[in-house]
């Protein structure tokens, strides 16, 4: 008797948001979320967390280093709509369409006040391995100098009401903002029944990471 075709399948990630660079600023911690849309929902693990405060290393690479873990369940029907009968367009919809994670760095200002010291975001990866991702952040800029300088002055930088702005694209080519630092983080990523659906992800994109983890593969 044939196997039942399973109805869903799972995207399982851990690992951790690594480390940063931040040459202007010290003493950061970070807030993540993910973003996910209607064909997403979360089984396990948890959709957000709050790192410790860090300081600069004392190397010559002066990174701050946070080693805070990351550990979801996702599951889903399809990735937005990629029909089973077109199963390579996994490839070209989950870069846009999957779950993102949206990264927000905080630390204090000239007068001790916590403002945002940068936003990013990244897809999750889909491929079943080992992944490093590094990310460029950035920061809201005021329009005007005096904007600026009444902002500065009264402790209240520009950010956003909610961080999850970053990973839509709707409204962002009208905000001005300014690079500021990198992120980095490892994702260890384990898919379940995507290939029993008609899904091929392809083997592991292992580009930029550190080696082999046994955390990461492909359950039947």
């Amino acid at each position: 008797m044939a196997a039942a075709v399973p109805s869903v399948f799972l995207l399982m990630v851990n690992g951790q948001v690594e480390s940063a660079q931040f040459p202007e600023y010290d003493d950061l911690y970070c807030k993540y979320c993910f973003v996910y849309g209607q064909d997403w929902a979360p089984t396990a693990g948890l959709e957000e967390g709050i790192s410790q405060i860090t300081s600069k290393s004392q190397d010559v690479r002066r990174v701050l280093v946070w080693n805070f873990p990351i550990d979801v369940t996702f599951k889903s029907t399809n990735p937005y709509g990629c029909p089973l009968a077109f199963p390579h367009l996994l490839t070209l919809l989950w870069p846009s369409q999957g779950p993102q994670i949206v990264l927000s760095v905080y630390g204090p200002d000239v007068f001790g006040n916590d403002v945002v010291r940068g936003y990013g975001a990244v897809h999750v990866p889909f491929s079943p391995g080992r992944h490093k991702r590094t990310i460029p952040m950035f920061v809201p800029e005021s329009t005007s100098k005096l904007q600026k300088f009444t902002s500065w002055f009264m402790g209240r930088r520009p950010e956003f009401t909610d961080p999850k702005v970053v990973a839509q694209g709707e409204g962002r080519e009208v905000t001005r903002v300014r690079s500021q630092g990198f992120v980095t983080l490892l994702f260890n990523v384990v898919t379940k029944d995507l290939r029993k659906l008609g899904y091929d992800a392809g083997p592991a994109d292992t580009a930029g990471a550190l080696g082999p983890s046994p955390a990461g593969g492909t359950l039947p």
